[in-house]
């Protein structure tokens, strides 16, 4: 099947065979994708490997036979995004949510939107937590693994701002004492839920709540991002 001038964003990449490379891409209308970018790491290739680099918005010509696709062609979109710093670690972060939470070939062009809007927001004043915390919300929705946040797991009242919560993954919020680990408040959750930025409190424990609720659907295992963010938020 011929893909033509199909909307991608390159999540990572790896050397294949002797002169090519493997990548990963997030495609608006096929999800993601393994595509086999064929002679790039030559020195005189017609397609330059630096054209394929992650974060720039591409439109690339495919020919899929099975599971790879086999690149025909690319060019950029727009301007070059560039994210260093703490911005290039929360872009990588992205990237690596996307491949280890999607499987290959399942459409999920909301999240295709989610991620597009998500990386120019790394790049402004807003804080890059709220940013990743609203990406991992919809990343989860597009998936089928929305998170239920408006609602008490058992009794289904309207969960109140002022009271404490433990969040359960499979259910939802549950009242709890404060000071009970993991718990955070009901405004937290109504902020997420709404799309508002939460105070400095509520952050870190929307971190914690996320970390648990990805962990949960990666079947236990950790992110390597996660350990790279650690190492470098420990180093200041």
């Amino acid at each position: 099947m011929r893909i033509e001038q199909q909307p991608v964003y390159v999540l990572h990449s790896r050397p294949y065979r002797e002169t090519s490379l493997l990548l990963e891409c997030l495609t608006r209308d096929h999800g993601r994708m393994g595509v086999v970018a064929r002679g790039v790491r030559r020195e005189k290739a017609r397609l330059q490997r630096a054209q394929l680099e992650p974060f720039q918005p591409l439109a690339m010509d495919l020919l899929l036979r099975g599971e790879l696709a086999t690149l025909q062609g690319a060019e950029g979109i727009g301007a070059p995004l560039r994210l260093v710093g703490d911005a290039g670690l929360a872009g990588l972060y992205l990237n690596e949510l996307v491949v280890r939470l999607t499987g290959r070939q399942d459409p999920q062009p909301e999240l295709f939107a989610a991620y597009a809007r998500t990386l120019p927001r790394l790049t402004m004043t807003e804080s890059l937590a709220w940013s990743l915390r609203r990406f991992e919300r919809d990343l989860l929705d597009a998936i089928g693994y929305g998170l239920q946040l408006v609602f008490e797991a058992e009794s289904g009242e309207p969960v109140e701002p002022d009271q404490w919560y433990r969040y359960a993954v499979e259910q939802g919020p549950s009242p709890c004492r404060p000071g009970t680990p993991h718990a955070l408040r009901g405004g937290d959750l109504l902020a997420l839920a709404e799309d508002r930025m939460p105070d400095a409190t509520g952050l870190p424990a929307l971190r914690v709540m996320m970390r648990d609720v990805i962990r949960f659907h990666l079947g236990g295992s950790e992110l390597r991002a996660w350990q790279v963010l650690g190492m470098a938020m420990s180093r200041r």
